[in-house]
């Protein structure tokens, strides 16, 4: 995941945001409501206010089934805490951030394949049917957008055998495309004046 936290705070440099005002690996804990703090792998801060915040996750197998439930448990409970904790005023004068979060799935056999479900007492969601890991990967992704849980979400797979590859991952759906995260983003940032106002550009 080094390699796509890089390439988001390249894009952004070059869009205008001065690298100092970058977050990576350290400087990155928020407030939170229910917690104190969460540590997000990229913020963004300029001015005292809270730009951007983007989360960056990963999945490989085997064990697809109890970590798709633990990611999509955290990646909820995450955007419940800071949302909170920005109405609660934890940002001081910010404008609303940025929410991203962008899911690396292992492409293989096992996180393509049919998996069942269980409907003891209630049907499920028609779309949850048969669906694989990808499959759900990607439906919960939309849907957090959708419930402006994230500004933008982003699902990309990935071979294990295409890690050294050029063009090492795929986009299974248009709109959880890197492209389109990054259109968001920076065009967040050019709405709170960050990109205009920078000189660069």
């Amino acid at each position: 995941m080094d390699g796509f936290s890089r390439s988001i705070s390249k894009l952004l440099i070059e869009a205008g945001i001065e690298e100092e005002n970058i977050f990576q690996r350290i400087s990155v804990e928020l407030p939170g409501y229910f917690r104190p703090t969460k540590e997000w792998d990229i913020v963004v801060v300029v001015d005292g206010s809270l730009i951007a915040a983007i989360e960056l996750k990963s999945q490989i197998g085997p064990s697809f089934g109890n970590n798709f439930n633990n990611r999509t448990e955290e990646a909820l409970g995450t955007a419940m805490d800071i949302w909170t904790a920005y109405r609660e005023g934890a940002f001081r004068t910010s404008p609303a951030p940025w929410l991203g979060y962008l899911l690396l799935l292992e492409d293989c056999p096992e996180s393509r394949r049919s998996v069942g479900v269980r409907e003891p007492h209630f049907p499920v969601f028609p779309e949850f049917i048969d669906a694989s890991y990808a499959k759900r990967y990607e439906l919960f992704c939309r849907k957090m957008v959708r419930e402006r849980q994230y500004n933008s979400a982003c699902f990309i797979t990935s071979d294990r055998k295409s890690a050294d590859l050029e063009e090492n991952y795929s986009e299974p759906a248009v709109d959880l495309a890197p492209v389109q995260f990054m259109t968001g983003l920076l065009g967040h940032a050019g709405s709170v004046g960050i990109v205009s106002h920078s000189g660069k550009h």
